[in-house]
């Protein structure tokens, strides 16, 4: 409750996930709404019109159906790629910071190496070797996000650990488990919140790049495949921007609502991001509100 409050009453948080939950409704409810998006409705490449909204892609297929239904598929891999690579991150992290020693060094080792390898690069590699699939490309995804999520825990648990309240809770006989879940865990939720978003942006990014390279289930409608077959009817060149330009757009829609919700949390987290109070940190006085009186300065005649 103590970080629901203020996010509900920051700007861009609301707008943020307003524009999350419309997306979350047409991902749930949208493909009930426009049937099966893989038939063939008309000719190839027509442009929009009232009959299709977003016109037909190179194989006749309607592109208003395809961009509601691979809703549901791309957000499903970015929420379940979000979920695993914050909760793997943490426990590294959090053991590493609290325990120290030899177990930091070795789970540290551990970390460097990932965030050494390339990311994207490598997974690309392991994705060309597995069974195409969304399953697979959100195993990837984990593989290759985690360790940049415990690096950020980490530094917290490290800052946490030499705190007197964790202390108290040490000398008094409580768990490990415990001290970790009940003392410093609540104490990085808008950190943990932040990494999640952090984490959903980049699933959602790196899932529709795989699709779009063809490593992906070409079969299955999503977001990816649908720029993936975009590009294959040369969409581009031969002037057809309705076959991509939608797609583009509801990506952009829910990276700008992440990255609100994110700010917001960051605000939240650090006043001194608040636009606000870095305005009044900086002239020592408050901005004046639309038709508000503007102070007048006297002159002293004396």
């Amino acid at each position: 409750m103590s970080l629901l409050s203020p996010l509900l009453s920051n700007r861009k948080a609301l707008c943020g996930l307003a524009l999350l939950g419309g997306f979350a409704a047409l991902a749930l409810v949208g493909p009930l709404l426009v049937g099966d998006a893989t038939d063939f409705v008309a000719l190839p490449l027509q442009p929009p019109s009232a009959a299709h909204w977003f016109g037909t892609t190179g194989q006749g297929q309607d592109v208003f159906a395809q961009t509601v239904a691979g809703a549901r598929g791309t957000l499903a891999v970015g929420l379940l790629v979000g979920v695993a690579v914050v909760a793997l991150g943490a426990l590294v992290g959090m053991v590493a910071g609290y325990f120290g020693g030899l177990v930091d060094d070795v789970l540290g080792l551990l970390v460097n190496v990932f965030l050494l390898i390339p990311g994207l690069p490598l997974a690309v590699v392991i994705a060309a070797y597995l069974p195409a699939g969304p399953v697979t490309i959100a195993a990837v995804l984990i593989v290759t996000g985690w360790a940049w999520t415990a690096r950020v825990i980490r530094a917290a648990a490290l800052a946490l650990r030499r705190s007197d309240f964790v202390a108290a809770a040490v000398v008094s006989g409580e768990t490990h488990l415990g001290v970790i879940v009940l003392e410093m865990l609540p104490n990085m939720l808008p950190l943990l919140a932040s990494s999640f978003i952090a984490a959903v942006m980049y699933a959602i990014g790196a899932e529709v790049g795989l699709e779009f390279l063809g490593l992906g289930d070409l079969e299955r409608v999503s977001w990816g495949t649908n720029l993936y077959w975009a590009s294959n009817d040369v969409a581009l060149p031969s002037g057809s921007w309705w076959t991509f330009v939608p797609t583009g757009v509801a990506i952009a829609l829910v990276g700008f609502a992440l990255a609100l919700v994110n700010n917001a949390l960051d605000e939240i987290g650090n006043p001194l991001l608040d636009p606000a109070r870095a305005f009044l940190r900086a002239t020592g006085r408050r901005r004046l509100r639309l038709g508000a009186p503007t102070p007048v300065l006297r002159r002293d005649h004396g």
